[in-house]
């Protein structure tokens, strides 16, 4: 398979104060395989939406590269970013701001066929009724105005208006979690068979790591702005290396009384440090049961423990 998206050593620093820098994505690196679903997944604050949205340029990067097709995306001319935009879209997390209150659905989806000046009005209309009931919409719902849907209609407009401008790779961020749970299926089963059909590439944050294990081909876990281990999907459910990720593996319900009863969760002590003061280290040492003397002195880098199984930890070290 061929990388799509390729991250290295990325970095998104934001400025809160004289030489004080919130630390939200620090040193990060990964890759998306053309056609697969990388879930990325991890408490809040711990940097995934700026992540995603760093990946498509929506913030200026303190480090680091991001490489689309092979080639840095921040050296791209003004055109080639154009470009770059048009195959790189986002579904974001509230379905509720994300919307201007002040267009019809019609106007909201075709914006984009406007801005990349894809096709005509006449063009542009039916293009918006086909990708409404691609989304399970209807075509008159196109002159509606956005406070007339539920949170489910509101999102699957969002993911209508993604896909208009015909994407390769979309950001999907959280785009489940501020949605009913009876709806939360009926959105990621949406996603999977638009993925399908149209040959898309997600990377897909979320919060829920049941729906992203249903989702995804393999799943990063980030904590304080780094990710601290990434492999595919069943390997990391089933044989987690990192302690942060044992202790949100175990946090996960199961829907079995007798299992659930007697399983044995793994709490984790202390808060999550703050990302404008990085403790020196490895970032998780002060809260991990296992650390040493040389997880509080020396930083663990990202290393490969078994195939495309990668863990940031001095474990068997």
């Amino acid at each position: 398979m061929s990388k799509l998206i390729e991250v290295k050593n990325l970095k998104k620093h934001f400025k809160v104060g004289r030489n004080l820098y919130l630390k939200a994505v620090d040193d990060v690196s990964f890759y998306i395989n053309k056609g697969e679903t990388l879930g990325l997944v991890g408490e809040s604050g711990c940097g995934k939406t700026t992540c995603g949205r760093t990946i498509l340029n929506l913030y200026d990067p303190t480090g680091g590269e991001v490489l689309y097709h092979g080639r840095n995306i921040y050296d791209f001319a003004r055109n080639e970013m154009k470009s770059y935009r048009k195959d790189c879209q986002i579904i974001f997390q509230d379905p509720y701001s994300s919307l201007n209150p002040r267009m019809t659905v019609e106007t909201i989806i075709a914006e984009g066929l406007r801005v990349h000046n894809m096709m005509n009005t006449k063009d542009a209309r039916s293009k918006v009724h086909e990708l409404l009931e691609m989304v399970g919409l209807n075509r008159e719902h196109a002159n509606r105005f956005p406070h007339e849907f539920s949170g489910g209609q509101r999102q699957r407009i969002g993911i209508a208006r993604s896909l208009a401008v015909d994407p390769k790779f979309i950001v999907c961020d959280e785009p489940i979690s501020a949605l009913d749970v009876s709806i939360q299926a009926q959105i990621v089963n949406l996603l999977i068979k638009l993925q399908s059909e149209l040959d898309l590439t997600y990377l897909f944050i979320a919060h829920d790591l049941s729906m992203v294990k249903h989702i995804s081909d393999r799943v990063g876990v980030m904590y304080l702005g780094s990710i601290v281990e990434i492999a595919k999907c069943d390997e990391l459910y089933s044989k987690p290396q990192h302690p942060y990720t044992k202790a949100l593996l175990s946090a996960v319900p199961i829907p079995d009384p007798e299992v659930e009863e007697n399983r044995k969760r793994i709490m984790l002590q202390g808060d999550v440090p703050s990302p404008i003061n990085v403790p020196k280290g490895c970032k998780f040492s002060g809260r991990c049961t296992i650390a040493k003397d040389k997880c509080f002195e020396e930083v663990p880098v990202l290393r490969e423990v078994d195939k495309d199984h990668f863990v940031s930890c001095f474990i068997d070290q």
